[in-house]
């Protein structure tokens, strides 16, 4: 008598998926899923993985990395989604670490007021010390451009704060904050907590 069959299918194979492909480890940090890359580049994360460990890219800088990412796929974002994507994987890059080393963070809040409103919220000094306190005073605008956008040396004479003002209609506008030239994680998570508080307070005193 024959073998019978139970019926079971196998699993279908995600499309494009190497067999042996270089997986990323348990702590892989990426927003961007295989599907994505894999359409937007033809590789899957492992196929990726792969391809750059052969070439040696764990020993490589950021530049270089680039350039053999740049040999498969010659998009710009995606580029440089799939190479810090790998630094990430490889350990060569820490989350909130930008491309030359530098640790940044960023927050935002909407809130309901005009953007000309939220603007004056942080440009002028009176109206900024409600919210901001102490340190209010001591921050350097470098640069302003009404209603879209302030350039801050942060009061520590060493960071930088980067705000972005875009309108969500009449009454209603968005902040986002990007503060940069952090020392290293540690300062990352801090600073992420102070601007999470920082931005609560800024909500209502603009908002009352």
């Amino acid at each position: 008598m024959g073998s019978s069959t139970t019926g079971a299918t196998a699993p279908k194979k995600r499309p494009g998926r190497s067999k042996a492909g270089a997986k990323a480890p348990a702590n892989f940090a990426t927003k961007v899923s295989d599907d994505a890359v894999h359409k937007a580049t033809g590789k899957t994360w492992p196929q990726w993985f792969a391809l750059l460990d052969k070439a040696g890219c764990a020993k490589m800088s950021h530049k270089q990395i680039v350039a053999v990412v740049g040999k498969h796929y010659s998009g710009g974002w995606w580029g440089q989604m799939v190479t810090v994507g790998y630094e990430k994987a490889r350990g060569l890059r820490e989350l909130n670490q930008s491309c030359d080393g530098v640790y940044q963070t960023s927050s935002s809040k909407t809130v309901n007021v005009p953007v000309g409103r939220l603007f004056e919220a942080w440009h002028d000094p009176k109206r900024r010390a409600v919210w901001l306190g102490d340190g209010s005073d001591d921050i350097v605008i470098r640069k302003a451009t009404r209603p879209r956008s302030l350039r801050i040396t942060w009061c520590d004479g060493r960071t930088n704060v980067d705000v972005n003002l875009f309108p969500k209609g009449d009454a209603k506008s968005y902040v986002s904050v990007e503060h940069s030239k952090l020392k290293d994680a540690r300062d990352v998570e801090k600073i992420k907590r102070f601007w999470t508080a920082t931005l609560e307070k800024m909500k209502a005193a603009v908002e009352a």
